[in-house]
């Protein structure tokens, strides 16, 4: 008999239990119940990788549970959203990744094996990078304007590296030759940081890096910046084409979070009250500053609307100004 009614206990006690877990919304004793991947889609040194990791280090003491960031590059940016697309969709996997995410698949979305709207969902946008058109100090340009009429006078002679075919990098460079006329044969590589080691190194004549990344080489007295797509306030003199006369700027880099499609309200809400208030510590908005990045904080909602509107805008551009480079 006694037996019988410690059996009996027994399953009323783990029936409250799971009614328990079941009742409760928030999940908070079973999420995060393990460490979390933060998928990073270009390589370590870059101002994606660094403000990452930061805001990751953050997103730990707030969640009491690792995160741990991996560097997935190739395929400008696509090969580690695909990994997170496709991954499982229990939230212990999180995409940290720039502007290239639409910009790729405004480009060329045969060749992107996601849909960024169906298959990834906004956590919330984070950085803000304005981005720079640099030259070695050693080039002869001393202008926007004469680094146009060269390529003009000398057409194929100018290469420009790139995170790769439908980076914002690459669409920069679009941008300057619809609005100038100016060939720039584009030069992927897996990174920024590449990308301005192979302007140094003579293999390409300019670049369009961040100005975190540049302003070493800029004090160095190695880089010329000739344009800008935001006004610097450390660099004031150096314009953007709006100001020279042209109808549009550059775009800016953004930097932000995404989880595959079909994560659980419950966790999503978890993780993106984390991942604001990290963005908005002290110690990780002193980190995106002194990178020369901008904390630029949008919820999902937000985030989802700009993503929409600046994917518009490339598809026009790309129309407009015909195919991207190969």
């Amino acid at each position: 008999m006694k037996k019988i009614t410690s059996i009996g206990l027994g399953l009323g006690l783990a029936v409250l239990c799971f009614s328990t877990f079941i009742m409760d919304p928030c999940h908070a004793q079973t999420f995060p119940g393990q460490p979390i991947q933060m998928v990073i889609n270009l390589a370590p040194g870059d101002t994606l990788d660094l403000t990452g990791r930061a805001i990751g280090a953050e997103m730990a003491k707030i969640l009491k549970t690792p995160v741990v960031p991996v560097n997935k590059t190739g395929g400008a940016g696509t090969a580690g959203a695909d990994f997170v697309a496709k991954g499982k969709k229990d939230g212990y996997t999180l995409l940290y990744i720039n502007s290239n995410i639409i910009y790729s698949y405004a480009s060329n979305p045969e060749n992107v094996p996601y849909n960024p709207f169906q298959d990834l969902e906004p956590l919330g946008l984070a950085v803000s990078v304005p981005l720079l058109l640099a030259a070695q100090t050693e080039s002869p340009w001393k202008s926007l304007q004469e680094l146009v009429n060269y390529t003009k006078q000398n057409p194929g002679k100018i290469r420009g590296s790139s995170t790769g075919v439908g980076s914002v990098g690459h669409f920069g460079y679009e941008v300057i030759r619809a609005e100038t006329g100016a060939e720039i044969t584009m030069i992927p590589y897996k990174g920024a940081s590449p990308g301005l080691t192979a302007l140094l190194g003579g293999h390409v004549e300019v670049a369009i890096p961040s100005f975190a990344l540049v302003t070493p080489q800029i004090q160095a007295g190695k880089v010329r910046i000739l344009l800008t797509s935001k006004k610097l306030p450390e660099y004031s003199q150096i314009p953007t084409l709006t100001q020279l006369g042209y109808k549009r700027d550059m775009s800016s880099v953004w930097f932000g979070f995404f989880i595959p499609a079909g994560v659980p309200d419950e966790v999503k809400k978890v993780l993106a009250s984390a991942l604001e208030k990290s963005i908005k510590s002290a110690d990780v908005a002193s980190t995106i500053k002194s990178l020369g990045a901008l904390e630029d904080y949008k919820p999902a909602g937000e985030f989802k609307k700009m993503m929409t509107d600046e994917y518009g805008m490339i598809k026009n551009l790309f129309k407009t100004a015909g195919p991207p480079s190969k």
